[in-house]
């Protein structure tokens, strides 16, 4: 399935959600978040928010420092 993540096209296969996508990524989803087609999706959903060809996906990684 092909999807837009923060603007780049990306192919992933075996993603079927929100979840999913974000552990193939490699990222950890406390330190994360995430807006799937202009809307906010809320970490407690992300196992039940689906992912389909063509969504446009933005991720925010937080990062600690100081």
């Amino acid at each position: 399935m092909q999807l837009t993540i923060n603007g780049e096209s990306r192919v992933f296969s075996g993603v079927a959600d929100v979840a999913g996508l974000v552990s193939a990524l490699g990222l950890d989803t406390k330190k994360v978040a995430v807006e799937r087609n202009l809307e906010i999706v809320p970490r407690s959903a992300y196992q039940k928010t689906p992912v389909a060809e063509g969504d446009r996906i933005e991720i925010v990684h937080f990062i600690g420092g100081g």
